[in-house]
């Protein structure tokens, strides 16, 4: 990436816990300058502008207007991401939106059009198939070194369902629930190392708690179009911690403590009510009383639990450290370097397909083909069926990263 890439304006939509996860890349890449945020919530627009000197706004639409925004990150709840998206473009700005990209498929080609007629770049991310060692194991599987992709899979066990929640995040019909907020990273991960195109989709999904009566667990088996098949699965009831498969480093990279496992459930039973959770999680938010910023520099690479794919001639499994590769000869690590910036990938394509004009990895119709897959296991589970997707794209060979 060359550093002689002018910065752009960036608008915030959402100063919740997607923006508390990107903060830190925007803050460490000078490519980005934070010039605008909306939020709802009066304390986190406080917060934002003693903290950038930037101007805020309670309402998307007023920010969207602003003639000194370039770019417009959409981080509202996953029902308003539609909404959010078509309005930025519509007033001229490039869009990053966060995953998944919306809630429908018709939603998702919407903000596509929108994107086309207004001629802006549109990336969603970020989901974890930006992440380097995932880029990597693509990488060596384009080489043709290890053969044909023939099977993937992908687990991932966490305590997701008992952090704090809003009430929408328990709301299947509004983007709640570990499909639409889980799966998003991990059909995008399997899609990326398959081949891009998913041909069928056969789920199954658990709701085992009724006082958090959302999807909290998932298995899936997707079959590709190319001929590889992958099977998914994902727990989030938060009693066993696949990070210890990955030498305990949590998902965003840095150590975890093995003894800590179970401080979600813990402190989300101090919580009397539904008001008493919003409260917890504002406090925790950004511009909260509660809120710790987070790291701007990874110890290691981002991650999404145990992945391996299995080609003709190699098992590649993705670890915060690098890829592994097992094959006759033995294994082996391939290194991969951690960036100073963390998430820069999500960066370099917004800024590639903006200064080039070049399309994006993670384009809108990338991230629709995934939309459909996470609708697909819903009606999967519901109808006990297996389902045909209509929507699905390759892998772009040598798109931006």
């Amino acid at each position: 990436m060359s550093r002689n890439v002018r910065a752009h304006r960036w608008g915030v939509a959402g100063l919740g816990r997607a923006f508390s996860l990107m903060l830190p890349t925007f803050v460490a890449d000078d490519r980005v300058l934070l010039v605008a945020a909306a939020d709802p919530r009066a304390e986190a627009r406080a917060r934002f502008a003693s903290e950038f000197g930037a101007d805020v706004y309670d309402s998307v639409e007023a920010m969207c207007a602003s003639p000194a925004i370039d770019v417009v990150y959409v981080a509202t709840p996953h029902e308003l991401h539609a909404e959010h998206a078509a309005l930025a473009a519509s007033n001229g700005k490039h869009v990053l939106v966060e995953k998944p990209m919306a809630l429908s498929v018709d939603d998702c080609t919407r903000m596509i059009d929108a994107a086309r007629r207004a001629g802006v770049a549109l990336v969603v991310g970020h989901s974890h198939s930006f992440d380097a060692p995932i880029g990597r194991a693509r990488a060596l599987i384009e080489s043709g070194r290890f053969g044909d992709v023939r099977m993937i899979q992908a687990l991932y066990y966490t305590d997701f369902l008992y952090r704090p929640r809003r009430a929408e995040e328990l709301d299947t019909a509004r983007g709640g629930g570990v499909v639409w907020n889980q799966a998003a990273h991990q059909v995008d991960i399997v899609r990326l190392l398959g081949g891009g195109r998913v041909s069928t989709v056969r789920a199954l999904t658990g709701r085992w708690d009724r006082r958090r009566d959302t999807e909290g667990a998932y298995a899936a088996l997707l079959t590709f179009a190319d001929g590889p098949f992958a099977a998914l699965t994902y727990n989030g009831y938060g009693f066993f911690d696949a990070d210890e498969l990955c030498g305990w480093v949590g998902e965003l990279g840095a150590p975890k403590r093995p003894d800590a496992h179970g401080s979600a459930r813990r402190t989300l039973g101090s919580a009397t009510d539904a008001v008493d959770e919003l409260a917890f999680k504002n406090a925790r938010n950004y511009g909260g009383i509660a809120h710790r910023a987070s790291s701007p520099a990874e110890q290691a690479h981002q991650h999404f639990g145990m992945v391996v794919v299995s080609c003709q001639e190699a098992d590649l499994r993705p670890l915060p450290t690098g890829v592994m590769i097992y094959d006759a000869g033995g294994s082996r690590l391939e290194p991969v370097p951690v960036s100073a910036v963390p998430r820069r990938e999500v960066i370099d394509e917004l800024e590639t397909a903006i200064e080039r004009g070049e399309p994006a990895r993670h384009d809108g119709a990338w991230a629709r083909a995934t939309l459909e897959v996470c609708g697909a296991m819903l009606t999967s589970a519901a109808e006990h069926r297996d389902v045909t997707l209509v929507h699905q794209v390759p892998v772009r060979v040598g798109a931006s990263r």
